[in-house]
């Protein structure tokens, strides 16, 4: 079941028996930030056991995978190079973090990017330079601002949240509610690691921040606290 059309096939079974409209959850519209994606109604968890079952299939089959205007397909070939990266040798990760970069205008919506960004491009790059994320966070695309905070999930799981404090002023002013969100969502998850941090963060930065991203990084914050940065927004 580990070649191209057989993984495509039990994509479509699957989407025929265990229907689930995906959809509703992405902005599909015309002009929306989701037009460009079709879904076929294949389920994560289906995904993810596909991709254990797959994990070695080829690079070409992989590509193929990537190149699908079907968001099943591009998120179940980020699953299985998870698979890949996680049990490579240096070699291996450095492929594999390449062929993503390489790949990178493919991983265009929000469950690619956070299923992915702080697995790869994150573990990466971490105790690296910064040079990449930085770049990613000024781009002009908005996947690849996105890929820029989440990847620096993986610094916060090892307590480690510089970077993530650093790429959120660099879109403190973006103007699109998926920054925002992820943005704030990365803050709320730094400060479960170094509250002190997210403090400071906030105490230069929260009376210029979107509100949707102020109200993601204070979540966890006293109801009184919450009331004191929301009322700093002018």
């Amino acid at each position: 079941m580990c070649n191209i059309d057989e993984i495509r096939a039990k994509l479509r079974i699957e989407a025929q028996n265990n229907y689930s409209d995906a959809s509703r959850f992405f902005k599909t519209n015309p002009g929306e930030y989701a037009e460009h994606d079709r879904f076929i109604g294949v389920k994560v968890p289906i995904l993810r056991v596909i991709a254990q079952q797959c994990q070695h299939i080829s690079y070409d089959s992989i590509n193929s995978l990537i190149q699908s205007s079907v968001n099943e397909e591009r998120l179940l070939a980020l699953l299985i190079l998870i698979h890949q990266y996680s049990k490579g040798n240096e070699a291996d990760k450095q492929k594999i973090f390449e062929f993503y970069l390489d790949n990178i205008k493919q991983i265009n919506n929000w469950n690619l990017v956070d299923s992915s960004a702080h697995i790869i491009i994150g573990a990466h790059v971490y105790q690296k330079s910064g040079d990449l994320l930085i770049s990613l966070a000024r781009s002009s695309a908005l996947w690849e601002r996105r890929i820029a905070i989440i990847s620096t999930w993986y610094g916060i799981r090892k307590n480690d949240c510089t970077m993530t404090f650093s790429i959120a002023r660099i879109l403190l002013n973006d103007t699109h509610d998926l920054i925002h969100k992820a943005t704030g969502w990365m803050l709320r998850e730094a400060g479960k690691r170094d509250k002190v941090m997210l403090i400071h963060f906030l105490d230069l930065h929260a009376i210029n921040m979107p509100r949707t991203m102020l109200r993601y990084a204070i979540e966890k914050f006293s109801d009184d606290k919450r009331q004191y940065y929301l009322n700093s927004i002018t």
